[in-house]
């Protein structure tokens, strides 16, 4: 298999596997929200609607992702933006005791950051399949 191949095989997989993830995590969200809340950006009111309405979201772009709408790649990598706030505000409080388990771990905290460039470009590969009018 040549780079050129591989490389495209990646763009298929990786927004399959990312909305896989979306809807694990927006699943959790729902089941226990508590870990989502404690790396909320203290600033922000109503951490459990934050929650609440990103497990949603998150939810919605999984399941958009998984179907190839052409919606889903934008508006998870918009959703990747908008939580990577929580992931800088959980590197910061790592190590405090502050965090859940693993969360509190400063390398497994500040490595999520960087992380979500990487998730970013995986939503951007989502493209709706070839012969099909999705909206």
């Amino acid at each position: 298999m040549t780079m050129g191949q591989r490389l495209e095989k990646l763009c298929k997989v990786a927004p399959l596997a990312l909305g896989g993830l979306f809807v694990g995590s927006g699943v959790l969200h729902f089941v226990a929200p508590k870990p989502f809340e404690a790396i909320m950006p203290r600033q922000l009111p109503a951490h459990r609607e934050f929650v609440y309405g990103s497990g949603a979201a998150e939810l919605a772009c999984g399941l958009g992702l998984l179907t190839r709408q052409k919606w889903a790649g934008p508006a998870s990598a918009a959703l990747l933006l908008a939580v990577w706030p929580a992931n800088v505000q959980m590197a910061l409080d790592s190590g405090s005791g502050r965090l859940p388990s693993v969360a509190d771990n400063k390398l497994v905290a500040w490595g999520r950051v960087p992380l979500q460039v990487p998730l970013i470009w995986a939503a951007l590969q989502s493209r709706p399949r070839a012969g099909t009018a999705q909206d």
